[in-house]
C-alpha cells in the first residue's frame, strides 16, 4: 500500500451552527484561513454553508446562497482554484452550480446524489462527485440508527449510486462511508475497521471524523479538545486506504501523515 497519495481536505464552515465553532468563518477571514490552510499542505477545501451536525435542520436554498456566495465570489476573483481543489458542501443544484462555475471542482453531497438535477450539474461541469452514505437525514439520523449488517447495507447504497452517477455521465467518483452520518459508535467503528473492503469499488475513499462525537462517546471530552482522537481515527483509516482526509486542523494532519507515511516506507529487516 502506498501511503504517499493521502490528501488533506481542509474545512471551511460558512455558517453559524456548525458543531466546531473554529471551523466557521465569513468573507475575507475565510480567505485569509484557506490560504492558511493551502500554505499548511491542503490539497482540496471543503466549503459548507449549512450545518450537517446531528440535529440541525435544513435552510432555504436563499440563505445558503447567501452564506457561501461572498466566499465563492472571493476564491473566484483571487483564482485561488488555480492553487487548490475546491470542494462545495452541498446538495442544492443551483448553490452548487453557482460554485462550479466559478472553479470549484468537487461536488461533497451527504445524500449521495440523491437529487437527479445534482447529478446533470455535477456531469455538466465534469465535476468530481462525492458520494456519502447517510441513514435519514440530520435531523433524525442519530435516532437509534440501525442495520441488517452496516457494511453490506452500505455497499448495496454505493452499488445503486454508483450506477445512478453513471447513468448521468458522472465519471470521477469519490466514495464517503458517513462517519457519524446515522450510525451509532459500534458503526463507526466497524466501517473503520474495515474500510478496506469498499475498494473494490475501484475509487478513492473519503473519511471524515474530524473532532467528532464519537471520540467523546470513546474517551469524554470536549470538541476543541478532540484533536488526538481526530489524528488516530485518521491515520487508521489511512492504513485501511483511506486516501482523502476532510478535518479542520490541516497543519497538524499534515505532520501526523508525513510521519505515517515514514514509518510505513522504512524497511523490514
Amino acid at each position: 500500500m502506498n501511503y504517499t497519495k493521502t490528501k488533506i481536505m481542509g474545512v471551511i464552515n460558512a455558517n453559524e451552527d456548525s458543531f466546531f465553532q473554529n471551523s466557521r468563518f465569513e468573507g475575507k477571514n475565510a480567505i485569509i484561513r484557506i490560504e492558511q490552510m493551502i500554505e499548511d499542505k491542503a490539497k482540496i477545501i471543503d466549503l459548507g454553508g449549512v450545518s450537517s451536525r446531528p440535529g440541525s435542520a435544513p435552510v432555504s436554498i436563499k440563505e445558503e446562497l447567501s452564506r457561501v456566495k461572498p466566499i465563492i465570489d472571493l476564491i473566484y476573483e483571487e483564482k485561488l482554484y488555480e492553487k487548490v481543489l475546491f470542494s462545495l458542501d452541498s446538495y442544492e443544484p443551483k448553490v452548487l452550480e453557482y460554485a462550479l462555475d466559478r472553479g470549484f471542482k468537487i461536488v461533497n453531497d451527504i445524500t449521495g446524489l440523491q437529487n437527479d438535477e445534482v447529478c446533470k450539474i455535477t456531469a455538466k461541469y465534469n465535476a468530481t462527485a462525492v458520494i456519502m452514505h447517510m441513514q435519514n437525514d440530520p435531523l433524525n439520523m442519530q435516532k437509534n440508527p440501525e442495520y441488517k449488517n452496516v457494511i453490506l447495507d452500505i455497499e448495496d447504497f454505493f452499488k445503486e449510486r454508483i450506477e445512478k452517477a453513471k447513468q448521468f455521465g458522472i465519471k470521477d467518483i469519490v466514495l464517503d462511508v458517513g462517519i457519524g452520518f446515522g450510525k451509532t459508535l459500534d458503526h463507526n467503528l466497524q466501517l473503520i475497521k474495515n474500510l478496506k473492503y469498499f475498494k473494490h469499488f475501484g475509487y478513492e475513499l473519503l473519511v471524515g471524523a474530524s473532532r467528532k462525537s464519537m471520540i467523546n462517546m470513546i474517551c469524554p471530552t470536549s470538541i476543541e479538545e478532540r484533536l488526538p482522537g481526530t489524528l488516530a481515527i485518521h491515520l487508521e483509516s489511512i492504513k485501511n486506504e483511506a486516501s482523502i482526509i476532510r478535518c479542520h486542523d490541516v497543519k497538524e494532519h499534515y505532520q501526523a501523515i508525513k510521519v505515517f507515511e515514514a514509518i510505513n516506507s522504512a524497511e523490514i529487516l
